[in-house]
Order: C-alpha cells, then structure tokens, then sequence
C-alpha cells in the first residue's frame, strides 16, 4: 500500500483565492489537503470544488492567531497516518492605517495575523517534517515584505517579521531535510478579494496584468519538487509588465 501524502493550507478563503488555488492545486497531485480558513462557508465551498475533482480534503475552521485552532489543525492531521509533505501558511491580512492613526490594537491585530500566527503555524508543521526529514514550509509574504510604505507600515512591520522568521527556520531546518521557502507576491493577485474591492485598478491593469491563481500554484508546487541539492529559499513572483 502507498504512502498517503497531505498538505496542509492555512488562509484558505473564497474560491478564487489563492488558499483555495493552492489546495486545488496539491489535491490534484494526489495530496490529501487539509485546508483551514474562519469561514465554515467558505472552506465548504472549497472543499466541495475539490471534491468534485477527484481530490481528497479535510476542512478545519480556525484562526491563525489562536493557538489552540492551530494546535486543533495539526491534531487532525496526526490523527491519520498521512506523510505531510507540503504546507503553506497563506494568511495575508492588511488594513490601511496612517500611523498617527494606528493604534495598538490594529497594530497587534495585524501582527498577530501576519507573523504569530506563522510561528504557531511553522512550529506544528515543523514538529512533524523534523521527524519525518522532510517536507516543503511555505510563507506566503508581499511587496511589503522588503520594504514598508505607509499607510501600510503596521502591516509591512508585520510581513517583515514573517520574513525574518522564515529566515530563521530555513537556516534551523534545512540541514535537517526540511525546505523552507518565503515567496514575496509583488503585485495584485486576479482573485475575488481585487476584483471586489478595487475593480477599477483590476480593468486599468489590463490582459495579464494581475498574478493569475492557477500560475502561482504551479511555481509554489515547482519549488516543492526541488532536488536538495538546489533549495530556492526565497522567490518573487510578479506580472511581466509589473514595475519593480
């Protein structure tokens, strides 16, 4: 009998968003996908699409600034016998605030989200991966990552520490067999959240001026594929005609 391998996808939100491309994507490899989002509708409605496909799914509401939801999370997982072999913590909340408007509340709020809930998250993942010697940790980062510009400061403070974190696993764990990987999406993704909130930048873009979901899962599984021999730690995926 083959090994059943799971991923796992934290951030998972309306279908045409990159949490649902992700685990649509790593379904249709044969992975059993764990997905987990606030929203029960939201991940039925993934969960649904990918069982419809052909794929397997687990769907686990949680938050990823609780520890006791992440914890919740994994110990689903560890209820199988599923090898983990890919996970994402795809969580990307972001609020425009001036600074001099900014209280500490937000700024907790969006650190919380951002960052903490990435090391709840990459400890669990990483607990089983060091065990197993393998296994593939992505953090889904942004432009704000490198570089803060207001009135987002509260959010790039947090994306930055993402990053650094991300940094520190990598360095921890990849001579241990495990791949940790930070991607910085340097631009706007085609999905539900832009063409609702902001239609008119989406039409001004134009053909191919948005990253396109299906697009970023490929290279997100391509990364997962590589041999240890040639570890990308981090990349950056923007539209060609992006400025940069």
């Amino acid at each position: 009998m083959s090994e059943v391998r799971a991923a796992v996808v934290m951030g998972v939100g309306p279908l045409r968003g990159l949490g649902a491309a992700l685990a649509t994507h790593f379904a249709a490899q044969g992975l059993h996908v764990f997905i987990a989002g606030r929203s029960a509708s939201k991940l039925s409605v993934v969960a649904d699409q990918i069982i419809q496909t052909g794929g397997k799914v687990t769907a686990v509401v949680a938050d990823a600034s609780l520890d006791q939801d992440v914890e919740r999370l994994f110990a689903s997982l560890r209820e199988t016998a599923y090898s983990l072999s890919i996970a994402v913590y795809n969580v990307d909340s972001n609020i425009s605030a001036p600074l001099l408007e900014t209280d500490s509340e937000l700024f907790t709020r969006l650190w919380r989200q951002n960052c903490y809930g990435a090391f709840l998250f990459g400890q669990q993942a990483l607990t089983i991966m060091q065990k197993q010697k393998s296994g593939t940790l992505i953090f889904t980062g942004a432009t704000a990552s490198m570089r803060a510009r207001p009135p987002f400061t509260a959010f790039a403070t947090a994306k930055a520490g993402l990053r650094a974190l991300a940094q520190g696993m990598a360095r921890e764990f990849g001579p241990q067999g495990v791949h940790v990987v930070h991607t910085i999406i340097d631009g706007v993704i085609d999905g539900e959240r832009a063409r609702n909130q902001f239609a008119n930048f989406v039409a001004a873009k134009g053909d191919d001026g948005l990253l396109q979901l299906e697009a970023i899962a490929q290279t997100y599984w391509a990364v997962h594929q590589q041999h240890p021999s040639a570890w990308t730690h981090e990349l950056d995926l923007r539209p060609f005609k992006e400025p940069f």
